[in-house]
């Protein structure tokens, strides 16, 4: 039977469309356009047509889903049709990425609002009845590759980042995501939220120290404004998804860390510890 794992073509997805590729899996790349793909499995989805995506995850041994960067009125649309695209296939399992929007927080105001689009597509596909299993990472290691983030760590040793020095997160990288994924799929004994990330929590600063052991020169964090951070994004992502990206950083400033919860993490319920940033480093070959 098939996996389907939506973003195969992007940042996200495509860690646990080759990590099953390699494990000689059944995988199937959810795009837009097939066509592109002539070496490997791949089906025509359409975020905007329930028939498009029930078509794709029929028959279905596990769908990886992930929303994708895009304003939040067009998320709320491809939650709820992927939620009942789901209801009507019934796949054997669902893995869902939150990307960093926080849902294992009940009854604080970190909690994503009852009406997000992430929440809208969990609570959607919990009504389906399907094994749900929700990824619930903080912060992805592959946001200091953008080139306004890494550039200046290369060429001035300095790396800016849109959150206090010592600010801790449990950073985790989008080839942790694949594995804990991938051991979802094989698992369906767990089910509900799976926090992925660093334990304990890494500051700005600790960031600064792996990023200069690695690049063998010293290497200073510096806090950006969030705002300024988001000017710098809208060229790349467009104003509403920057828009998104800059009220989440905004949010952060108010508490005094974006760290998992240590019973519900992944290290706890499924004995995965994510990689160090320096092994992360390391591993991607920056």
């Amino acid at each position: 039977m098939k996996y389907i794992i939506h973003g195969a073509t992007g940042a996200q997805g495509s860690p646990l469309f080759k990590k099953g590729l390699q494990a000689g899996k059944a995988v199937v790349a959810a795009v837009r356009d097939p066509s592109a793909w002539t070496d490997v499995p791949a089906v025509a989805v359409d975020y905007t047509s329930v028939d498009s995506l029930a078509a794709a995850y029929r028959d279905a041994k596990g769908v990886f889903v992930h929303l994708p960067v895009v304003s939040e009125e067009e998320r709320l649309l491809y939650a709820r049709n992927i939620a009942e695209a789901i209801g009507q296939a019934k796949p054997r399992r669902v893995v869902i990425s939150t990307s960093g929007w926080v849902v294992d927080e009940p009854g604080t105001s970190r909690q994503s609002s009852e009406d997000s689009a992430v929440s809208t597509l969990i609570r959607g596909i919990e009504k389906t009845g399907v094994s749900l299993a929700v990824i619930a990472p903080r912060l992805y290691l592959e946001n200091l590759l953008l080139p306004l983030v890494l550039e200046p760590v290369k060429h001035d040793g300095i790396l800016r980042y849109p959150l206090g020095a010592d600010f801790p997160v449990s950073w985790s990288s989008h080839l942790d995501i694949a594995d804990v994924a991938d051991a979802l799929f094989a698992d369906i004994s767990v089910t509900g939220v799976v926090g992925v990330g660093q334990q304990p929590a890494v500051t700005g600063v600790e960031l600064a120290d792996a990023f200069s052991k690695h690049f063998g020169r010293e290497v200073t964090y510096k806090g950006l404004d969030p705002d300024e951070f988001g000017e710098l994004l809208t060229p790349l992502f467009g104003a509403g998804a920057a828009a998104g990206v800059v009220g989440g950083y905004k949010s952060m400033a108010q508490v005094s860390a974006n760290a998992i919860n240590s019973k519900s993490s992944a290290q706890t319920l499924l004995g995965i510890t994510p990689r160090t940033v320096g092994q992360w480093l390391s591993e991607i070959g920056v």
